[in-house]
This record gives structure tokens, sequence and C-alpha cells, in this order.
């Protein structure tokens, strides 16, 4: 994971530097991975705490 983090952080850095400018394809597809991560973040945390909801629901 740090290695993935550390090659975005230096890709993004390049295109910042860069003086052409990034290009819209670029930002979309760091929002769209960007989106991918949140989506997937709140899916997987989505299931547990309806679990922990559930846990507590049936303990009451």
């Amino acid at each position: 994971m740090t290695t993935t983090y550390q090659f975005l952080a230096a890709w993004v850095t390049s295109r910042i530097d860069d003086e052409r400018g990034a290009s819209l394809v670029e930002y979309a597809l760091l929002v769209a991975l960007i989106a991918v991560v949140c989506i997937a973040a709140v899916t997987a945390l989505g299931s547990s705490a309806s679990s922990k909801f559930s846990e507590v629901a049936s303990n009451l």
C-alpha cells in the first residue's frame, strides 16, 4: 500500500510541476480512482456497521 501511495504522490507531483499542466483526462482519472476507493471503503465499513447495529438491536 505504501508503494502505491508513493507512486501516486510522485505521479501527482510530477504532473503539478509540469509546465504544460494536467489535462482534463488526468484529473478525471484521479477523481474516478478516488471515487472507487471511497465506494469500496463505504461498502466494507457499511456491512460491518450494519452487523454491529443488528447485534446491538438484538441485545436490547
